[in-house]
Formats: structure tokens, C-alpha cells, sequence
């Protein structure tokens, strides 16, 4: 992430001493909250704070920002490592927000004895209708003028547990007439019983993020603190936490854009709800927007690295097309994966003069295909071939439409690494649906032995029909669709399962293995519905099709 406005702002500090930079490393750091899967949003703050520091040669931590009890689990901080890990970085520092607990508290306690944070009675609502509006100041509390021995002493009540949730509150002492609504006596901290996923029943207060934040960064040696735009209205209360304090070297927050994605939700609360309600598979759903869902539906940290880094940094929101990351996991997988012939709806095909071998009328021969078009140096392999194949559903038509080129009565068309075949009749069900069709071939043409003497326009692949695999193929929409008044809704036929037929070499695929089906897409085989498949089946998943219709600006 070259030449963006972040790095021109740490080179700034850097050439002029600012904060005590001079002579001192780069130190940022990663600060989730553990009440989630992290999505495609999180992957770009997860970049930028990470090649940031590697770029000056510095550190950057994970922190996990642990300090409200009643949302946050250890399966988001498990998730949350894992991640990070799987997308190629490592931090600096393991770190929980919770870990400082005692020096936060002390620091509250300072706040107070400085004259700078008072214990207020109001509840939240009298709290939210006291703050003024945007044109307006608020009202002090009728509390703010307790003394700081009753103070110290009420914020140990509530921290020993002598209160209930909602009942007293600790708030800054700052200004109720701030046109900045965040400096109306934010709330500090307050009472909470819920267990804690790290420190269990011990606190009974929970500092609230603004007051976190800048204490974290500051006990870590955090340099620069990058948050996304939203934090930006929140910087004068980072900045007076720090002050008030008087912490020498304290870090500065640079803010950026968050990533938006057409037909992509990224909030975990919605997100959450998708999985508490059942109407995904959970939270690793391929459909879903997680980085676990990405890495499940087969996308690359590489190819989420690059779209990051494609995108940029901005200080100002919108939105990404999410073709283009599809294009940039297309463009990642093209020359690192081999193709397989699969076919989808399966229609029969005999080769009614290729020889008949034995009592099963098998007699297969071996042809060589290229595992790769875009790369050579992925090889060749050897495929059976026979008298009775399966061809693609899509590459025949019984009448055919104006420019079809592939497989219809009368017509020859090339069979991929094979030979050419001519459609000479249409065997149908008596319902009239199609059972099979019969064909010559031309044993002149096989592929690779020399030009047949003629050309065809048409080029279709094909299976071995007795040594064929059936797989389960799990084909995914946007887990959003636009509804009539232009709002994204869940879509719940966003996925379709169809049963395929693959060439056999796809039986061994590892879980997590990557191909390219020739002509319909890379897809990955999926370990876990694998193993749940109830005829045995291998499954893939898609992972994205081949065309794309995203086009860089200008062209």
C-alpha cells in the first residue's frame, strides 16, 4: 500500500521528530473485538496495519479490544488469530485490552483525584436526554459537583460490585457545550456483571472503548493508532484522554475509509443474526462475507491481499464493485490451479463405431490433456476414454439457436484431447426428454497425431462414463439481493447443489484442493460437507466462475 495518505502522514513524523519518533521503531497494531467473525471489511484493516509497520521496518500487534463482557467469546478470539495468521502475518505482540484492567482502573482513579471524571446517578436515558443536540448544549448532571473523596469512594463501590447495571456510571468532567457531541462527559465506565471470557467474575466495571483505546495504544507503544472513519468525530476524546493523563509520547490516530462491497453486508450484528437464525451454515458459510467463509469458499489470502492493496486507502467512504475482488481471485487462481473435466446435467453420448471391448463393452484407451492453459509448467495428465461418455447438458441442442456450434443432430464438433464425433440421432424417453445420443467418431482425429485435414468450430469436454465420479457441486449467488426499494435482503436461494460428473483423477482431490472445471469455474473441495455427504460423495464448492464482467475504469 505504496504512496497512500497514511504513509505520507508517518513520513512527516518521522522527518520531524514528532511524538518522539525520531530514532523509534513504527508500532501499530490490529484491536478486533471479540464478538464476531471477522469479514472482507476487517481484511483491509488488517493489511494496512500490518504492511504498514513492515514497510518501516517496525512492529504490530493484535490486541483484542475485550472490554464488554456480555458479546465476546473465546471462539472470536480462536477465529480471530486464525485469521490473521491464514491471510500471512504474524504479530509482534499477543494482547488483550482485559490484561489492563488495573492500570485502566488506575488511570480512572487519576482522572478523579485530578478533578477530570465524576460518578454520575443518571441513568441512560436521563444521560441521553440531558447531551443537548447538535445545536444545542447539554445539561450537567445534577452529580458533577461531588467531591473527589465521594467520587474515589462510589467508582470502588462499583468496582467491589455494591451496585447494579445502569446504576451509577463514571463520566468525564469536560464540557457539556463542546460542539463536538463526544465531549459532552462521555461515559467512562460502567457497571456490568456478565462473566468475562478472559478475567472471569473479577471486574464488576467495564471501561467503555474511548477510554480503552487510547490507554492501550499508550501502555503498547503504539505509534500510530489507524482507525476507520467513524473514530474520526472520536479523536479529540483519544487525544484529552491522553493529555489529562500528561502520557509522554502518546500515539496518533489516523483515520481511513471503511471497505464497502455491492451485495455485501458487513455488520457482524446482522451477520450474527444470519447465523443465530439458521439461515446460513454457520459462520464459515461460503456464502458468507467472514474471512473463515472466504477461505471456505476457496479464496486466496493472496488474492484478498491484492485486492487490498489494489483498492487503496482513502479518507473519504464508497463502494466497491465486488466483481473486482471476484476478478482479483480469478486472477490469483488462473495460473496456480489444474483444470479437470466435469460435467454438468449430464447428457449420455455413444460412440457407436469406437470398438466395444469385452462383456461390459469397456474398452478404454488413455488420452493426455494439459492440467493448465495459463501455465505450462503445471503439465499434463492422462485421461480414459471410451465408447460411452457424458457430455455437458449445455453443449447440445436438439434445434439449435443461430451461431450454436457445439453438439446437434448432424453437426461434428471436436471432443476436447480426443477425437471428432458427429451426432447422428437422439435417443428419447418416453416422456420425450433425452436419453442419450448416438454418434460416429473419426479415429483420424485424434488430438495430437497431426491435422485431421478439417476444421471444426465447436470444442466441448466430456467424461469416460464408466470411470466417471459423481460429485455434489454447491454453486453460490450473493448472499444479499436488492429488493424493490432498493434495501439488500437475505437471499435465500443464494446457493444451489447440483450432482455432476468428474473425470476420475477428481475421487483423490485433498480437502481444500483447488481446480479449474474446464468451462465452468474454480471450485474447491470442501472437507467438512464431504465428510456429511450422504451418498459419499466428494463436494465442491465454487469458488467463482470464469467470465468476468468487471472492467477497469476508462476501458
Amino acid at each position: 500500500m505504496d504512496n497512500n495518505f497514511i504513509h505520507e502522514f508517518i513520513d512527516e513524523d518521522i522527518a520531524s521528530g514528532r511524538y518522539g519518533y525520531e530514532g523509534k521503531p513504527i508500532y501499530t497494531r490490529f484491536p478486533p473485538e471479540p464478538n464476531g467473525y471477522l469479514h472482507i471489511g476487517h481484511a483491509k484493516a488488517i493489511c494496512l496495519s500490518f504492511t504498514t509497520a513492515r514497510k518501516y521496518g517496525g512492529k504490530c500487534n493484535l490486541r483484542f479490544d475485550d472490554t464488554n463482557p456480555g458479546k465476546e467469546d473465546t471462539e472470536y478470539v480462536e477465529s480471530i488469530e486464525e485469521d490473521v495468521r491464514w491471510l500471512g502475518f504474524e504479530w509482534d505482540k499477543l494482547c488483550f485490552a482485559s490484561n489492563y484492567f488495573d492500570r485502566m482502573y488506575e488511570c480512572a482513579c487519576e482522572l478523579i483525584r485530578r478533578g477530570l471524571a465524576y460518578v454520575d446517578d443518571q441513568t441512560a436515558d436521563e444521560i441521553r436526554d440531558t447531551r443537548g443536540t447538535l445545536t444545542s448544549p447539554g445539561a450537567e448532571s445534577p452529580h458533577r459537583g461531588r467531591g473527589i473523596d465521594e467520587n474515589l469512594r462510589l467508582f470502588e463501590e462499583m468496582k467491589n460490585g455494591a451496585y447494579e447495571a445502569g446504576e451509577k456510571v463514571l463520566r468525564a468532567k469536560i464540557d457539556m457545550a463542546s460542539p463536538n457531541m463526544n465531549m459532552r462527559d462521555p461515559v467512562l465506565y460502567r457497571v456490568s456483571h456478565a462473566e468475562h471470557h478472559n478475567t472471569g467474575s473479577a471486574w464488576s466495571v467495564y471501561p467503555m472503548y474511548d477510554f480503552a483505546h487510547p490507554i492501550e495504544d499508550a501502555i503498547e507503544g503504539i505509534t500510530h493508532s489507524l482507525c476507520t472513519l467513524e473514530f474520526e468525530d472520536h479523536r479529540p476524546l483519544y487525544d484529552w484522554v491522553l493529555d489529562s493523563l500528561e502520557w509522554p509520547a502518546a500515539p496518533r490516530q489516523i483515520e481511513f475509509a471503511r471497505l464497502a462491497i455491492t451485495h455485501t453486508v458487513m455488520s457482524k450484528r446482522l451477520l450474527k443474526g444470519l447465523v443465530d437464525d439458521g439461515q446460513v451454515r454457520g459462520w464459515d458459510d461460503p456464502r458468507m462475507p467472514t474471512i473463515a467463509g472466504l477461505r471456505r469458499r476457496g479464496y486466496t489470502p493472496e488474492a484478498i491481499r491484492s485486492f487490498c492493496e489494489q483498492i487503496g486507502v482513502s479518507k473519504s467512504n464508497s463502494e466497491v464493485d465486488v466483481e473486482f475482488l471476484e476478478h482479483c481471485v480469478r486472477d490469483d487462481l488462473k495460473a496456480k490451479v489444474e483444470s479437470r473435466n466435469v460435467v454438468f446435467d449430464p447428457v449420455k453420448v455413444i460412440i457407436t463405431n469406437y470398438p466395444a471391448g469385452g462383456e461390459s463393452g469397456a474398452a478404454l484407451e488413455y488420452v493426455t490433456m494439459e492440467n493448465s492453459r495459463e501455465n505450462p509448467e503445471l503439465g499434463f495428465r492422462t485421461v480414459p476414454f471410451g465408447r460411452e461418455i457424458y457430455v455437458d447438458g449445455d453443449d447440445f441442442m436438439e434445434v439449435p439457436a443461430k451461431k450454436y456450434f457445439r453438439l446437434f443432430p448432424g453437426n461434428e464438433v471436436r471432443l476436447k484431447g480426443a477425437y471428432f464425433i458427429t451426432c447422428n440421432e437422439v435417443v428419447k424417453h418416453p416422456d420425450g426428454s433425452v436419453k442419450e445420443l448416438l454418434c460416429t467418431y473419426d479415429p483420424a482425429t485424434k488430438s495430437g497425431e497431426g491435422e485431421p485435414g478439417r476444421k471444426v468450430k465447436g470444442t466441448i469436454h466430456w467424461v469416460e462414463a464408466s470411470s466417471a465420479v459423481k460429485i455434489r457441486v454447491f454453486e453460490y449467488g450473493y448472499l444479499m439481493k436488492e429488493n424493490e426499494d432498493g434495501a439488500y435482503e437475505f437471499d435465500p436461494n443464494s446457493v444451489r447443489e447440483k450432482i455432476c460428473y468428474a473425470e476420475p483423477s477428481v475421487r483423490d482431490a485433498m480437502a481444500g484442493e483447488r481446480f479449474q472445471f474446464f468451462r465452468h469455474g474454480y471450485y474447491i473441495e470442501d472437507a467438512k460437507l464431504t465428510d456429511a455427504s450422504p451418498g459419499g460423495e466428494k463436494v465442491f464448492n465454487q469458488i467463482v466462475g470464469l467470465k468476468s464482467s468487471w472492467k477497469p475504469e476508462g476501458k
